[in-house]
C-alpha cells in the first residue's frame, strides 16, 4: 500500500472519530495509570465502573501507602485478575512516590521496569500524558491494520513494529484512540459495518468481500 493511502486511511478515521484521549475515566495521571493497569483484558467501561469509590481517596501514588494490597483488591473485585494487578498498583504507586517524587517518568523504558507495567501500557500512558509518538496495538489496532491491508501481520508485535515504520511521529500521535474506538465501533470483530464504512474504497477486506457484489449489482 502507498504512503499517500495510508495517510489517506488514517486520516479519514481520525475525522471519524476526533483525536480524543481515552475513553478511561480519571483526573490525575497516577489515576491514569491505575485504569490502564486494570483495563488489561477489561472492557473501559468495566474499568470507570469501579474505580471511582477509589479515586475518591487515591489521587496520587503517595495515597496509595495508606492501603494494603488486601484493601485495594475489594475495589478491583470484579475486573479480570484482580489480585495481581492489586499488586501492581500498590507496588509502582510505592515507587513512584518513593523514588520519581509522584511523577511519572517521561521515559518508557524506565516505565517498563515498574511492576504491571508493559510495553503497551506504558505506551498508553505516555502517549496521553506526553503525546509521545507511540500507537498501542492491541487486538482492534491488530485486526484493523491487516483488514484493511496495511499491514500483513500475524501478531499484535509484529503489528507495532510494522507501524513504527510506516508512519511518521505527527501521525502516531493522532492515531492512536481514533484507531482503538475504529476498531471497537465499526471494524470490529465480527460483522464489521462495512457497508457505512468510509473506507470501502481503500480497504483490502471490503474489496474481497463486497467488491464483487457491488460490481454485478452495478
Amino acid at each position: 500500500m502507498k504512503a499517500s493511502d495510508r495517510s489517506e486511511i488514517i486520516e479519514n478515521i481520525i475525522q471519524m472519530y476526533g483525536t480524543g484521549k481515552s475513553e478511561l475515566v480519571y483526573e490525575t495521571p497516577f489515576q491514569l495509570l491505575i485504569s490502564v493497569i486494570l483495563s488489561a483484558q477489561t472492557t473501559d467501561k468495566q474499568v470507570n465502573k469501579i474505580t471511582p469509590p477509589f479515586f475518591l481517596k487515591v489521587r496520587e501514588p503517595k495515597d496509595i501507602r495508606d492501603f494494603s494490597v488486601e484493601e485495594i483488591q475489594e475495589y478491583f473485585k470484579y475486573v479480570n485478575y484482580f489480585r495481581n494487578k492489586s499488586r501492581f498498583i500498590k507496588e509502582t504507586g510505592t515507587i513512584l512516590a518513593e523514588k520519581h517524587n509522584g511523577i511519572i517518568p517521561n521515559d518508557l523504558k524506565l516505565m517498563m521496569t515498574f511492576p504491571g507495567v508493559g510495553i503497551k501500557t506504558g505506551k498508553v500512558v505516555l502517549s496521553v500524558l506526553y503525546d509521545m509518538p507511540y500507537v498501542w496495538v492491541d487486538t482492534h489496532i491488530h485486526r484493523i491494520m491487516n483488514r484493511i491491508g496495511i499491514v500483513k501481520t500475524k501478531t499484535p508485535d509484529e503489528t507495532d513494529k510494522k507501524i513504527d515504520i510506516l508512519f511518521t511521529d505527527e501521525m502516531k500521535v493522532r492515531m492512536h484512540h481514533p484507531l482503538v474506538l475504529f476498531g471497537r465501533y465499526t471494524c470490529i470483530a465480527r460483522k464489521p459495518k462495512c457497508e457505512t464504512c468510509p473506507l470501502q474504497k481503500k480497504c483490502a477486506y471490503f474489496q474481497t468481500h463486497f467488491g464483487k457484489k457491488l460490481v454485478s449489482n452495478s
